[in-house]
């Protein structure tokens, strides 16, 4: 099994502390930034950053669906990691300073890719599928912060 990673970027024009506020506020504005690929969003712990236990459904094709489980973390300022209790995928979300009154929101998902022919195929399309999704999240996002 290779390791399969999908990173999507943004340049968002909104303070850094603002933008991680937005992304890890789960009980709140973070929801809204989800996009028709999502379904089934519920907190069951937490809500806000560290300690955070989060479902949703993510709909990546018409046929492949993932029941995600994610605790989140935050190992450094500006970081929030989401695992998935239910596999092996990993998304980072990391928001750093772009210039005055600006941030740059990297997201990188990672898991463990199949093998074989399916393997194949799985990293070379799933990464540019994911980066679309989170395209419109990070859209999204940037709706919300610099309103």
């Amino acid at each position: 099994m290779a390791q399969v990673e999908a990173t999507t970027e943004r340049v968002v024009a909104a303070d850094p502390d603002k933008v991680f506020d937005t992304i890890a506020d789960y009980s709140g504005t973070r929801g809204n930034l989800l996009t028709e690929h999502f379904s089934e969003y519920e907190v069951r712990e937490g809500g806000d950053g560290e300690g955070s236990l989060v479902h949703w459904k993510l709909q990546a094709t018409s046929k492949r669906v993932r029941d995600c489980l994610l605790e989140v973390t935050e190992p450094t300022d500006g970081e929030l990691v989401e695992k998935d209790r239910n596999s092996s995928m990993v998304t980072v979300w990391r928001v750093t300073p772009a210039g005055e009154g600006k941030s740059r929101v990297v997201v990188t998902t990672t898991w463990n890719g199949a093998g074989g022919i399916g393997g194949f195929f799985e990293r070379t399309f799933a990464p540019k599928g994911l980066g679309r999704i989170y395209d419109g999240v990070l859209a999204n996002l940037a709706a919300e912060v610099e309103k």
